[in-house]
């Protein structure tokens, strides 16, 4: 019997879906024989990562749950028992994706100012120290403490971490400490193999074993039998990709190598967004960037999409769909019957 490919099942994007939907959705993919249930936690708080993958726990009793989490919003201490928590909750199951605290974020979490990059790494070096279970200290430029120590025993001391890189710098770091990359989401199979690309090549400079490396990333889905309705219904969220204060994402991407973005329409979504917000930027985004930026269509259009994804180098694709009711559709699409 052929193995079902790897898959995984994204949300925590979508305000409109609460916690115990997110839930119940991870337990009909995990029957559906989906290999991970994966959350956003997003930068414009909607709901908290952690509370939703305790549901998801609940909820499920064999898939790994992984999340998106940006480090220094939890201190490390924090983060790290949060984790094992998480873990010991769900019996091993948890998949952490760090993210590195923007400026722009540190400054809506009332943190001080610090090196993104190098506050990442230390995090994750102190994080990783903590789950041992020992008492440890840590010194770096960012992250200090000394004689610490959670007061329980994790159950497992080496969680993995899936780094949450977008920019070159940070998709260098996932090579060089990662034990995978989460690649963003509202990028192209072309992002995704270049991003790659630079991912392998710092993982190899830094002596590390590339066949053990994971390549996960969020894929945008939006299922219908019309194309055009479709496109449609994921606008919104190719939208929420290019709001101004979104822009230096789009810059990082396009250095990466992100061809369905340009430049010079970043003023014209500026406009848009003084002339009416959220609702006059969704009707700015041209069908090309939906139809780049994501894997939707009809059916089969989704199934070809996704498919170029793994082809670009993405081992476990994280489907993540555009409404609720085609989540139905997406596990009927991809999951085992």
């Amino acid at each position: 019997m052929t193995a079902m490919p790897r898959l995984g099942l994204g949300s925590g994007y979508d305000e409109r879906l609460g916690v115990r939907d997110i839930a119940e959705w991870m337990r009909r993919a995990e029957d559906a024989g989906f290999e991970m249930g994966f959350f956003s936690e997003a930068a414009r708080v909607v709901r908290d990562g952690p509370s939703a993958v305790s549901a998801m726990a609940l909820a499920t009793s064999s898939m790994t749950l992984g999340f998106v989490q940006v480090l220094h919003i939890r201190s490390p201490l924090v983060m790290a028992q949060t984790l094992a928590t998480l873990d010991e909750l769900s019996g091993g199951r948890i998949v952490l994706a760090p993210g590195a605290c923007s400026p722009h974020v540190a400054a809506r979490h009332s943190l001080p100012p610090f090196n993104a990059a190098r506050g990442l790494v230390e995090s994750i070096e102190a994080i990783r120290l903590l789950l041992t279970g020992e008492s440890v200290s840590y010194h770096g430029d960012v992250v200090n403490f000394d004689d610490v120590r959670l007061g329980f025993k994790p159950i497992r001391s080496d969680i993995l971490m899936f780094l949450a890189a977008t920019s070159r710098k940070g998709l260098e770091i996932a090579g060089q400490i990662g034990d995978g990359v989460v690649l963003d989401a509202v990028t192209s199979p072309e992002y995704s193999a270049n991003a790659i690309s630079l991912i392998r090549e710092a993982a190899e400079a830094a002596g590390r074993d590339w066949s053990k490396f994971t390549i996960a990333q969020i894929v945008n889905c939006s299922i219908e039998d019309d194309h055009k309705t479709a496109i449609d219904a994921i606008r919104w969220e190719v939208a929420s990709k290019v709001e101004p204060d979104q822009h230096r994402f789009q810059r990082v991407k396009l250095r990466v190598g992100e061809p369905h973005m340009r430049v010079e329409d970043l003023p014209m979504f500026e406009n848009a967004w003084r002339r009416g917000g959220k609702a006059e930027l969704i009707k700015a985004v041209p069908d090309a960037y939906v139809e780049g930026l994501t894997a939707s269509g009809t059916p089969d259009e989704v199934r070809a999409r996704v498919e170029q994804y793994r082809t670009a180098g993405v081992q476990l694709p994280i489907l993540r769909p555009a409404a609720t009711h085609q989540a139905e559709r997406l596990l009927s699409l991809f999951g085992r019957v």
